[in-house]
Order: C-alpha cells, then structure tokens, then sequence
C-alpha cells in the first residue's frame, strides 16, 4: 500500500476546535485547496478517552456538508463520553456532471416495499459522474480509517475499535467504504443515521456490526435501510435496526425532552457502543 501523504494544517480556535486537520491523498487534482478532502481530528481529553474513535461522514446530499451538526456538534457529543471524533470532508457533486437529461425521479417507496430496493441500493438516479463521486467520496472514508490507524498511538486511540457513523448521504459514503475496505482501512463497525447504500450491497466478509437508526415514514430512506438490514443479515452479519415513529430526519443532536423517541437516537449510540464492547 502506498505511504500516505500527510498535510499539516494549523488549528483555529473555536468553541469546540479540531486539535488537528490533515490533507487526505485521495485529491484528484480538481478540488481546489478550501474543497480538498482531508479530516479534522477532535480527541477527549487524555484521563477520559476510553480508545473508540468514530469518523463523521456528514450529510449534505453529496453536494455539501452538514459540519455544524453532523461534526462539530457530534464530536462535542463524543468527546464527552471519551470517544475520539474524525470529521470527514469528502468528494462532492459540484455540478460538474448533471444527471443525464431526460432521467426521471422514480416513484417514491414507503417501508412496506424494501424489496423495490434490489441488493438495497436505494440511489433513485444512477448515472456516471454521480457515482463516480460515490466511489471518490468512499476512498476518502477508507483513506480516514488508515489515517487513524497510523496516529492511534498518538491520538490514544485503539487500532481495533474505530468505526463510521454516516448521517444521510454520508451514510452512503460509509456503507461504499466499508464494501470495499481492505485490512487496515476496514472499519471495526458502522453506523448509519438516516443513510441508506447508494449502491448495490455486497456485503464482505467479516463484516463489522451495523447499526441503522433512521424514521419509518421518510420515503425511499426507510425502505432502503430495511433492504440493507437483510442483506447484512443474509450474509449472517450482526445488525440492528431502529426504525422511529416520531419527530424529523434527518436526525441531530436533539434536547431531551421525553416528548419523541427519536431524540433518543444519539444515546442509542452510546449504548450500542458499550453492548459491543468499543466503550466500557
């Protein structure tokens, strides 16, 4: 495998700051250097760190990213429970190939038909530059993985409790990643928030545990998740699914109110975490 090419950026301080950002080698020399994919790293303070680390893949429609909420937000979040945070800025659509002209939008699939979602692919519109930056966007996820493997070590982190959680179109990134992974990219578990595949599942071999949360009357999304549960479970790979009935999605940090199941999401998480043992 090549040597990984790492740029150091200084930090800005914020509120809640990334201590480190670095330049991923997976630019394809057409991003300009405000857009290149790269990773912030957010790390809890030593006495708390317990060794999981999850990489944030944000949503955004494959168009842009949802930072704020998907990665400042949920890295704060984690950092208070002692996990370390990678937020990942990946390949985008910025329009440089639209969709093919005369391609329709297909008709709308409710929960009840996962089965309109062969192989649980869910995109509604494959054309080539679309999932050209699929498969661009999910090299940059493996490319974190390695990266956070190579600094475990420094960043305190264990080399064999590192995961994805991928909010909506991130989510599809993550699932693209994890298919193609190989040994020290593979990640140890998935999680998806509202992100169904956005491409033909296969799912690999020693596949890591998946975790779906996602709201059941949100059309194509439900039933694209309920297609992925079954194929990683006819592969005979461990998966969870949580299907809320209440409130919105995509899904943030929500205040807790007892007043939705929904907002219960992120604490589903942690618990899933601790059940497989990445956090005590």
């Amino acid at each position: 495998m090549k040597k990984l090419v790492l740029l150091c950026l200084l930090s800005v301080p914020m509120t809640l700051s990334a201590q480190k950002q670095y330049f991923l080698p997976t630019g394809d020399g057409t991003m300009d250097e405000k857009e290149r994919p790269l990773i912030e790293v957010y790390l809890p303070m030593s006495e708390q760190a317990n060794g999981c680390a999850v990489v944030l893949c944000p949503g955004g429609a494959m168009r842009w990213l949802s930072w704020e909420s998907d990665v400042v937000k949920m890295a704060a979040f984690l950092n208070e429970r002692g996990i370390a945070a990678i937020g990942l800025h990946y390949h985008l659509n910025r329009g440089d190939g639209q969709m093919p002209q005369g391609m329709q939008m297909p008709p709308m699939v409710d929960v009840t038909h996962p089965e309109q979602f062969p192989k649980a692919d869910a995109n509604p519109m494959h054309f080539a530059y679309g999932d050209s930056i699929i498969r661009l966007a999910a090299e940059d996820a493996k490319a974190a993985i390695r990266m956070v493997r190579e600094h475990a070590d420094e960043w305190n982190i264990s080399k064999d409790k590192i995961g994805y959680l991928g909010f909506s179109a991130g989510g599809g990134v993550a699932i693209a990643a994890t298919m193609s992974a190989e040994n020290i990219e593979r990640p140890d578990f998935l999680c998806t928030n509202f992100g169904p595949s956005l491409m033909p599942v296969t799912v690999p071999e020693d596949a890591p545990p998946l975790l779906i949360m996602t709201r059941v009357d949100h059309p194509n999304v439900a039933a694209g998740l309920v297609a992925l549960f079954m194929e990683w479970k006819k592969a005979g790979a461990n998966a969870e699914i949580h299907m809320y009935g209440d409130g919105k999605g995509p899904y943030e940090l929500m205040p807790e109110t007892g007043e939705t199941t929904t907002e219960s999401w992120s604490l589903q998480l942690i618990q899933w975490l601790k059940a497989k043992k990445f956090i005590k």
